[in-house]
């Protein structure tokens, strides 16, 4: 009998590796499903990110000169680059929900500063905030990403990211209803007024609110089962150097450094050389509402394809970035038809049009379609890294270097406005870095997406995304 057995143990089938676990029933819809969970996040960016958005979107924080509001603009994405691009790190220390609390609070702060300029005419206080919310902000759209990305499964990220996304912009659309019926009546160009400021703050302050009641990541689980966040307790240093780790470990993430640049710099031209420069009051802000308006569409088409069921995952990355690119020329070729007709020294309060104006519809509608390519690149540059990885930990390092990319290069855009760069040269630098960045990503794309993300392959600095050491697993 003890050779049969023997001869059994030779013939069986070796040890499966060890799966994450997984429930036995996907969670009851409630306040711990991820979707929920979601929900609440998406509102936390609806009441913070969204009313900043809303008054960004009239160029110069809703003053006449956009002098102040570019200078703490400058400020603001200075240190918002360089907080972001370690934010993984902080994220992964401090845990997504304090550093979602944190990163509300400036918010707040920031739009008191528009408030107090209104009031006393000292830019002084704009700045200051201004570099303290880039730090908040730093954190706020790390653990944003975190959760948004981590709480979802690979065929649902699309979904997540474009519900996000369109609730986000909610936030945005209501908040620029609010300074349009401000303006409604009026045809001279004046700055926001107080109570639209004092509005907002009360609803920034709703915001940071709502991080208070977020469930803890580590009780959240996906819809398959598994455990989206598990926390790793590493000292401050080992986490700063996780940068390097995911850097090294997969260098092809170089190539979307200039991608990842191009995403946000295009707003410094959108809101303040077209939308600030060439609509009054009252046309800047129904073009306000339209553009957020406009972002909820763009979100909810690319986040819809990017989860296509009828293609694989390679083909959805592809046929992404080809949409993208189509858009991305016809709405900038469209940008440059406008652009060419007018330098900085010709604006003036008489050059400015009304929506009565029969040139206004056409300018409307391309601003439209700018508010729709922002989306869709948003939405892209999203999926792009959830397909890159689900370890919670590596999304917080990727996310943060994409934050800190994009900041560092809207600081500059935000600067050269500042200093009276002409507005062409403004445009030229904007659509090249923009189709620049689409064609030195897509060899990336295109070699590093895969169909499934390993999990063996799924590691950062030795740990994998259930939070074991590599090597560990099996036998433990």
């Amino acid at each position: 009998m003890s050779t049969v057995h023997s001869e059994k143990n030779f013939d069986a089938e070796p040890p499966l590796k060890e799966e994450p676990p997984v429930l036995a029933e996907p969670p009851r819809f409630g306040y711990r499903h991820p979707m929920f969970q979601i929900l609440l996040v998406s509102f936390i960016c609806f009441a913070c990110p969204g009313m900043f958005n809303a008054l960004s979107g009239l160029g110069g924080g809703g003053q006449i000169d956009a002098t102040t509001a570019d200078r703490g603009s400058t400020a603001l994405y200075s240190t918002f680059a360089v907080m972001a691009f370690f934010g993984g790190s902080f994220v992964n220390k401090l845990g997504p929900n304090l550093s979602l609390t944190i990163g509300t609070a400036g918010y707040t702060l920031y739009i008191g500063s528009l408030l107090s300029y209104n009031i006393n005419g000292d830019g002084k206080f704009n700045i200051a905030a201004g570099a303290i919310l880039g730090i908040c902000a730093g954190l706020l759209w790390t653990a944003q990403g975190v959760l948004m990305l981590a709480y979802s499964t690979e065929e649902a990220k699309g979904r997540y990211i474009a519900i996000f996304w369109a609730i986000f912009n909610v936030g945005a659309v209501i908040g620029a209803a609010v300074p349009l019926g401000h303006y409604a009546k009026t045809l001279e160009d004046q700055s926001v007024g107080n109570a639209v400021y004092i509005a907002f703050i009360v609803i920034t302050g709703l915001g940071v609110l709502t991080t208070l009641v977020l469930a803890k990541p580590a009780t959240v689980r996906r819809v398959d089962g598994t455990q989206a966040v598990v926390p790793v307790s590493q000292s401050w240093t080992l986490e700063i150097l996780n940068v390097g780790h995911a850097l090294v470990a997969d260098p092809a993430i170089l190539l979307l450094f200039p991608f990842f640049a191009a995403s946000n710099w295009f707003y410094t031209w959108q809101f303040n050389a077209y939308n600030l420069a060439l609509f009054n009051p009252r046309a800047r802000g129904l073009n306000n509402l339209l553009y957020w308006l406009s972002q909820i569409i763009g979100a909810g088409l690319m986040g819809v394809f990017l989860d296509a069921k009828g293609l694989n995952r390679r083909a959805r990355a592809f046929g992404g970035w080809v949409i993208l690119f189509v858009i991305i020329m016809a709405t900038w070729g469209g940008n440059y038809s406008i652009q060419r007709t007018y330098t900085r020294e010709d604006i003036t309060p008489e050059f400015k049009i009304d929506w009565s104006a029969k040139s206004y519809p056409g300018r409307a509608i391309l601003y439209i379609f700018n508010g729709i390519t922002d989306a869709a690149w948003q939405t892209y540059a999203y999926w792009i890294i959830g397909a890159m990885t689900n370890n919670a930990r590596k999304i917080a390092v990727l996310v943060g270097i994409y934050k800190g990319l994009q900041s560092a290069a809207a600081a500059v855009g935000w600067h050269i406005d500042g200093i009276k760069v002409p507005y062409m040269n403004i445009f030229g630098a904007t659509w090249g870095l923009l189709a620049g960045g689409m064609v030195i990503a897509l060899p990336m794309i295109l070699t590093r997406v895969k169909d499934h993300t390993d999990a063996e392959d799924d590691t950062l600095g030795g740990v994998d995304a259930e939070g074991r050491k590599v090597g560990e697993g099996a036998e433990k």
